[in-house]
């Protein structure tokens, strides 16, 4: 188990690609409005065994970013550089985004269904190299990072990190890492997630062939890190501050509700919050024992507080590694229209039956989003 806190940084930009809609003023209405983004799947596009999912509405690679470059992009990697687009800008650059500015992404496996067409094809051409050779890069599971950062011009520390539902608080404290060493002024974090033929029958498989709780959904979130100063030189107030990140490993699903209770009560003690403190919570509403473990941890340790809590898998689906950076995303679009919560905190809470435990604590600064 691990703690930083590293409260000389700051998150104080966002964007995201989600079911909400291809931007961030789309995200935003669907937090407030609490908006279900379930529907039914195109069958004549997507042979999967669930009929509903929740997509980002419309989205297509090429559409989304031009004919140039995107011939062989798959759907994680064009998720990944819109949702950073959207963030860095175009033409009107970010102030303070430059080559050296690093990017720590997390992801699954990158692309479970590139993987499977590459594999495929080398099984079923004439001969075993009769593949084509520009998608083989989408097999790997840094391709989305990579090809996000030739894409934008960034030319510092890259890195992929992959850790199940938590991944987007371990891409923040490898950000936070990066920030603190010194290694990039600036750092863009986040995850990503797509939906597949091969994501919803891995998932379908994984469940033996029973329908799951939560219909998938995917997408991408990703955050600006950087310090006080340099987001106070370049005109921006700041939206939060990282109090505090917990990680565990509960070996038996048994053991989740103390693992987590444990980082909560780690967090709570290291970041003297008290309970008025507590602005809202977001945790990973994983359905069955796993997400009744998580209720019955945050019960336990803030029994004394009567946070907002805000929804998010039950209205985007289950969007595996980028869930956690969803809930950190919808903690700062909420706290952009509330402004009893400056000054306050959040609290992000991550499970999963694999056993991987997460939870982070932000410190809300009420200043504006770009």
């Amino acid at each position: 188990m691990t703690t930083l806190a590293e409260r000389g940084a700051l998150i104080s930009a966002w964007a995201a690609v989600s079911p909400w809609g291809p931007d961030a003023t789309g995200f935003r209405a669907g937090s407030h409005g609490a908006l279900d983004t379930e529907a039914a799947v195109d069958a004549e596009r997507w042979t999967v065994p669930q009929p509903t999912a929740c997509l980002v509405p419309d989205f297509d690679t090429r559409r989304s970013l031009g004919r140039k470059g995107t011939r062989s992009m798959d759907r994680a990697t064009g998720l990944a550089v819109t949702a950073l687009g959207q963030l860095v800008g175009g033409q009107d650059r970010l102030p303070g985004i430059g080559p050296d500015t690093g990017l720590a992404l997390g992801t699954s496996t990158g692309s479970a269904q590139s993987i499977m067409d590459f594999t495929r094809d080398s099984l079923v051409g004439a001969k075993p190299f009769f593949v084509d050779p520009a998608r083989f890069p989408n097999t790997v599971m840094n391709c989305a990072a990579g090809q996000s950062a030739i894409w934008h011009g960034l030319k510092g520390p890259n890195t992929t990190i992959a850790g199940g539902r938590a991944t987007g608080l371990l891409a923040l404290q490898y950000a936070l890492r990066l920030h603190r060493a010194e290694r990039a002024p600036t750092v863009l974090c986040g995850a990503v997630e797509e939906y597949s033929t091969a994501r919803a029958w891995l998932d379908w498989h994984a469940r033996g062939g029973a329908p799951g709780d939560t219909p998938l959904g995917e997408g991408a979130a990703v955050w600006l890190v950087e310090s006080a100063d340099t987001a106070r030189e370049h005109g921006r107030n700041g939206l939060a501050t990282v109090e505090g990140l917990e990680f565990g490993f509960a070996a038996d699903p048994e053991d989740i509700r103390t693992v987590l209770a444990e980082c909560l009560r780690t967090l709570r003690e290291r970041g003297g919050t008290g309970p008025e403190d507590l602005w809202a919570v977001a945790t990973s509403q994983v359905p069955g024992p796993e997400g009744e473990a998580e209720r019955a941890a945050l019960d336990e340790v803030w029994a004394d507080a009567a946070p907002r809590t805000l929804p998010c898998a039950e209205l985007i689906g289950d969007t595996y590694a980028a869930s956690a950076a969803f809930q950190v995303t919808t903690v700062l679009a909420e706290a952009e229209r509330d402004a009893s919560s400056a000054g306050r905190t959040a609290l992000v809470t991550s499970v999963e039956r694999d056993g991987v435990v997460a939870a982070g604590l932000f410190r809300l600064l009420g200043g504006g989003q770009r």
